[in-house]
Parts: C-alpha cells; sequence; structure tokens
C-alpha cells in the first residue's frame, strides 16, 4: 500500500458525487466547496457558484497543512470580497508553519457555519486491519482530548455491518445521536473501504438533524488502487507535501508509473540518509518501513517507494538505477556502510527472475559507485521463479565487490530488516 494525500477539496467532492450511493438513506451532505489556483477566473467561478455571493464563507490553504487554525491560515464568517482579497494577498507567497516553508498556490473556499456540537470520526488502516475512531467532541483540540475519542476496530475481511458499532459508541450520547451514528459511520466505513482510502479524517463533523458538513476533511488513498478505482476518484491529484516540491526523480518514477500498468513509486524521505529501500509490494513497503523505523533508524531512513505489479525488466532497472544513482551519490558522513534493502514479500503471480534481472543490471552498471560508498545489500524475496531470481542475485553478488546477503521466503520479512541494522555503529 502507497498512501498518499489527497487535497480536502478532492475528499470532499469525492464524498459529494458518492454521497448517495453509500449515505444516501442515512444523511444529507450539506457540504460546497469550490477550489482557488493561480488559474482561477473569478468571474466564472461566481458565475457558477452563485452561493458565493448570498453566503458567509470560510478560506483556508489546500496544500496538505495541519493545524491551519493555529497558524492563522483560516478566515471565517467572511463575504466574497474579503474572501478574494485574503485569496489574493497569500497567493503566490511563502509562509513558515512550523520549521517548514512553502509557498501557497491552493485554497479552498466553502460556506461558514455556526458554531455547533462538534464530532470527530476517522478511519485508519494499518496491518492489522482498520480502525473507526469517534468523539462527540471534535475541534481543534482533539489531540489534547484523545482520552475522549474511542476506537472500534475493524479486523481484515470483516464485514462492518458485523461490528457493533452502537455498543461501542460513548455512554453521553443522547438518543437521537444514538440512533444517527450507527448507520452513518457504517456508511462512511464502506465509502472508506471501497475507495481503497489509507486514511480519511472529519474534524470537526457537524451534524444538524440528518444535514452532515464535514468542517475540515484530511484524506490519504492507497495509489496502487488506481487501477481498479481510478475512476470512482475522479480527476484528483497528489500534490507533494507542503514545503517540498518533487524531485527530478520523484517526477522520473512517477513518469515511469504513468507509462506502465505497474505500479512504481518513490518518495524521498532524506537523500543524506545511510538506510535505502528498495521495496516489491505495496504492503511489504508499509512492513518494511515500520520496522525500520520500529528499530530506531526513523532519521536515516532516505525513502518510501515500492515496484509491484510484475513491471517488465526495463522498467524495474530504470527504478533500480534511479534508487542506486541516489543510494551512491554521497559517503556516510561518520564512515558508517550504506545500507541498502531490497525486500518483499511472496509475489503471487510478479516473475521474480525477471524485475530482479532488471535489479541485477543496475547494480552492475553501478558496482564501483557502490563500492565508493561502503555499501551492504540485504535481500528477502519469494515469488514465482523466486529460485532462478536468487541463483542470479547470489552469482552477481560474487561480482560486486561488496557484501551482499541472499535470502528467500524461508527468512521472515522483518528478519532482514534485523540484519541488516544489527550493527548500529558498524
Amino acid at each position: 500500500m502507497a498512501q498518499r494525500a489527497i487535497r480536502e477539496y478532492d475528499a470532499k467532492k469525492m464524498l459529494e458525487r458518492l454521497w448517495p450511493a453509500y449515505l444516501g438513506d442515512v444523511a444529507v451532505f450539506g457540504g460546497k466547496a469550490v477550489a482557488v489556483t493561480p488559474l482561477t477566473d473569478w468571474d466564472r467561478l461566481e458565475g457558477e457558484n452563485p452561493w458565493l455571493q448570498r453566503e458567509k464563507l470560510v478560506v483556508k490553504p489546500d496544500q496538505l497543512i495541519g493545524k491551519r487554525g493555529k497558524h492563522g491560515l483560516i478566515l471565517l464568517d467572511a463575504d466574497l470580497p474579503a474572501a478574494k482579497r485574503w485569496v489574493q494577498e497569500r497567493m503566490g507567497k511563502p509562509v513558515t508553519v512550523g520549521q517548514v516553508t512553502g509557498v501557497l498556490d491552493h485554497f479552498i473556499i466553502e460556506p461558514f457555519l455556526p458554531p455547533s456540537r462538534e464530532y470527530y470520526l476517522a478511519v485508519k488502516s494499518d496491518r492489522d486491519g482498520d480502525t473507526i475512531y469517534f468523539s462527540p467532541e471534535g475541534g481543534m483540540d482533539i489531540e489534547e482530548n484523545w482520552d475522549q475519542v474511542i476506537s472500534i476496530p475493524v479486523p481484515v475481511a470483516t464485514n462492518v455491518e458485523n461490528v457493533p458499532v452502537a455498543e461501542k459508541l460513548p455512554a453521553g450520547l443522547i438518543s437521537q445521536e444514538r440512533t444517527f451514528f450507527p448507520p452513518f459511520i457504517k456508511g462512511i466505513f464502506k465509502f472508506y473501504s471501497d475507495l481503497h482510502f489509507a486514511f480519511l479524517e472529519f474534524n470537526p463533523l457537524a451534524v444538524t438533524g440528518n444535514r452532515v458538513v464535514p468542517l475540515d476533511t484530511k484524506a490519504r488513498l492507497d495509489d496502487t488502487a488506481f487501477f481498479e478505482v481510478g475512476k470512482k476518484w475522479g480527476d484528483i491529484s497528489f500534490p507533494p507535501p507542503f514545503g517540498r516540491p518533487p524531485s527530478k526523480e520523484e517526477l522520473y518514477i512517477k513518469e515511469l508509473d504513468e507509462g506502465t500498468g505497474a505500479s512504481l513509486k518513490l518518495t524521498i524521505l532524506n537523500p543524506k540518509g545511510r538506510v535505502w529501500t528498495m521495496n516489491a509490494g505495496g504492503g511489504a513497503s508499509v512492513i518494511y518501513t515500520d520496522t525500520i523505523v520500529d528499530l530506531g533508524f526513523a532519521e536515516e531512513l532516505a525513502n518510501y517507494g515500492e515496484y509491484s505489479g510484475n513491471p517488465s525488466q526495463e522498467f524495474t532497472y530504470k527504478y533500480a538505477r534511479t534508487i542506486l544513482d541516489l543510494f551512491t551519490r554521497e559517503k556516510d558522513p561518520q564512515g558508517r556502510p550504506k545500507i541498502l534493502i531490497i525486500g518483499g514479500g511472496i509475489a503471487n503471480f510478479t516473475d521474480v527472475a525477471e524485475t530482479l534481472a532488471g535489479i541485477i543490471q543496475a547494480l552492475t552498471e553501478y558496482k564501483d559507485r557502490l563500492q565508493a560508498v561502503n555499501a551492504r545489500i540485504y535481500l528477502r524475496r519469494g515469488g514465482p521463479n523466486w529460485q532462478e531470481g536468487l541463483r542470479r542475485m547470489k552469482e552477481v553478488g560474487k561480482t560486486l565487490g561488496v557484501p551482499m546477503e541472499v535470502h528467500g521466503p524461508e527468512m521472515h520479512m522483518t528478519r532482514i530488516v534485523s540484519l541488516a541494522l544489527q550493527e548500529r555503529q558498524a
């Protein structure tokens, strides 16, 4: 699973478009929104959305920025001229949020709702399944009031209709809330699951009778599901984290990804990091990344990504070459070995020998540079034709001049990470 954040506007328009299919019998969607970019024609925007001139408005940047209210990045209860002026004063200007500085270029405008009861609702996925989070006390202080949030686990392959949501709700809810929220939460979960979200949060969520408005929404999708549900997603984008424009290598891999039916993903976390990964499979990439972090190497983790869907030898070579080029640019400042983990689960249909052939081609090409950075390579792989693939990898390992360990499915997935990182001060 490659979790990628989407804009609030895109999440809300997706919810609005698919609401009747999942929640049409439960509640009315009360949200409206428009997106504003440097290319926005304000006259056309107003003409197509007359409510902008009738209603009080909320304006905020839509660039994956957290805690916008606490950073003074929300305009409340404004008329259209004030909203337009607020956007124009900030469009294209740098702003610092915490320790990150970026340029504002995307905004979302919505109707302003007077203060009312604010709820919190979220769904999050992890390796054990999904978890629903709910609280009747939502808002910007939710983290400080996390003890009031109840969690409802939904194990893998469990039908949410069989989950006792009503029994898990907080005791203090009134009768109307206890009637409304169980089917509403289940409908949201079905939407979440069917559309392959990895995270979806409404905070706060305004509910008046059966009219629901998500006032603030955060969402991440499993982008490896694009070929399955991309049409339902609609015209969405995956923007880079605020303050970090995509590198030329990330853009190159994105271009490769768009040119194949397979999946090729790359996010550079720390180009000076000592631990790099080249993982086969979205689920495997999450497990390997979590294990590296759990072992205390989060600050040294250089990248996140995956190749999956049976990419050809050529595409795998280009993917591997890109990572190896980044991996071998600089020695570790402290003189320690640099670690490359070539990981993966047990593939269902990917030809392991063919994909490893592409990686072998790249490793051979970068032989001298691998030696120069004192590389150590650890591989674990299984699936169709894995024996031949690992045999070839062991053969090339004898010629690279750097330590390499090669393991098949007999090695536990996370054990290879422990082997690679066991000598922290090596």
